[in-house]
């Protein structure tokens, strides 16, 4: 949930449960600044405004008020959200949808200060697989590989991190200036002491040295203490790179939560997503770009026409100071090709198990030549009829213009 910094020795707590714990140095890469642009515009009006741009669907017109960078009570609100330990599994996917890894982990979180000075710590342990030179018998025992996440804190979280918390929703939004953790993960989670450092592994794919973005959505469940922490990793090209998902539940000991199961309506991972949705959203824009809040009513739907079309229809309706409401509609059509839903327009989903999909453009460099906005979405259906979803848009310098939380329900047929 940071970026990440060497490894340095601590003892590892006791609920944790490894039996034995290595450490690992990390990968230092250097940052790419992300050459995309977005026009910011605000249009007030009492007519419904229809438009087909993909910044509909959470661009508002957004009621001005106090600076919104984040202060002491958010940083405490958002350390709390995240505090104890969190065991569960990493899953890899490419932008079709394919599993590539699942990797075990176990996150220890805490802090230290108060006030101005408090500070979020975090260590990741990865477990390692059996090395090919261990004798059997003799080096049969779990080794997990211990990783610092470096600290966040009052400074970094707003400059760095340019978070966009829903402390209420229980949802927050992250940029990483390198994809290091994850690169890590993988590493010690599938090569472990095999790892010879090598830059392109056999069989292991990972994330680009110098990511063009690399941002983390967090949805946390409504039903257990359970998240997802869903990764885009955009190439320097502002190609998908990959996408990883954390699935995690916070408690003591060894206990795992349900493992996503690849192989169950493999052939259907559409379904969860079809139908009629109502619900609200909420917009944080960043501090860089003023003090704005909105809230808004959603509609939308999505359909297989008959002939085997996507049809995706969204609309918003909201109500800006003046008192003028606003209606913001957009309209896509497109094509299922396997787990991949495209969209006319350069937006993509992929669909994943478990009932989640991630949204990208296709080619964010195209979008940038033509000064439109874009965003990353990730959208988690936890149970039948009841769904969440995080959007995160980004300007040409890489930082985050906004962020908005949906919870949306079906509506019957």
């Amino acid at each position: 949930m940071a970026a990440i910094s060497s490894i340095s020795v601590s003892p590892i707590p006791k609920t944790l449960n490894p039996t034995r714990t290595r450490q690992f140095s990390a990968t230092t890469t250097s940052v790419c600044t992300s050459p995309y642009s977005l026009s910011i515009s605000s249009t007030r009006s009492s007519k419904t405004r229809a438009t087909d741009s993909s910044s509909g669907i959470v661009g508002q017109d957004l009621r001005r008020g106090a600076d919104e960078s984040i202060g002491v009570d958010t940083l405490k609100r958002f350390i709390d959200i995240n505090l104890g330990y969190w065991n569960g599994y990493f899953y890899q996917f490419d932008y079709l949808g394919n599993l590539t890894q699942k990797v075990s982990t176990k996150l220890a979180v805490a802090s230290y200060g108060e006030d101005e000075l408090i500070s979020l710590i975090q260590t990741l342990y990865v477990k390692q697989p059996p090395s090919s030179t261990s004798v059997s018998g003799h080096d049969d025992e779990l080794e997990w590989a211990e990783y610092k996440v470096k600290e966040t804190n009052l400074f970094t979280v707003d400059k760095y991190q340019q978070i966009g918390l829903f402390p209420d929703e229980r949802a927050f939004a992250l940029r990483y200036q390198t994809a290091g953790m994850l690169e890590a993960v993988l590493r010690q989670g599938v090569l472990g002491e095999d790892d010879t450092g090598e830059e392109s592994p056999k069989n292991l794919k990972l994330p680009s040295r110098r990511p063009s973005i690399v941002c983390e959505n967090c949805l946390y469940s409504q039903e257990m203490d359970l998240r997802a922490r869903a990764f885009h990793i955009m190439d320097p090209k502002g190609i998908v790179d990959m996408l990883g998902i954390f699935l995690e539940e916070r408690g003591n000991g060894d206990f795992f939560p349900p493992s996503i199961d690849i192989s169950k309506d493999k052939a259907s991972r559409i379904a969860p997503f079809l139908g009629k949705w109502k619900g609200h959203s909420v917009t944080k824009r960043s501090g860089v770009y003023g003090a704005t809040i909105a809230e808004a009513d959603t509609f939308s739907s999505l359909e297989i026409d008959g002939n085997n079309q996507l049809v995706q229809d969204i609309s918003s309706t909201s109500r800006s100071g003046e008192g003028d409401i606003i209606t913001t509609k957009v309209n896509w059509r497109g094509e299922l090709s396997g787990n991949l839903a495209k969209f006319e327009g350069g937006f993509q989903m992929s669909l994943l198990p478990g009932g989640i999909y991630m949204g990208y453009p296709s080619d964010i460099a195209k979008s940038v030549a033509e000064s439109k906005s874009f965003h990353l979405e990730f959208c988690w259906v936890e149970s039948a009829g009841k769904r969440q979803r995080l959007v995160r848009t980004y300007d040409m310098e890489g930082l985050a213009v906004s962020s908005t939380y949906f919870y949306e329900t079906r509506l019957p047929l």
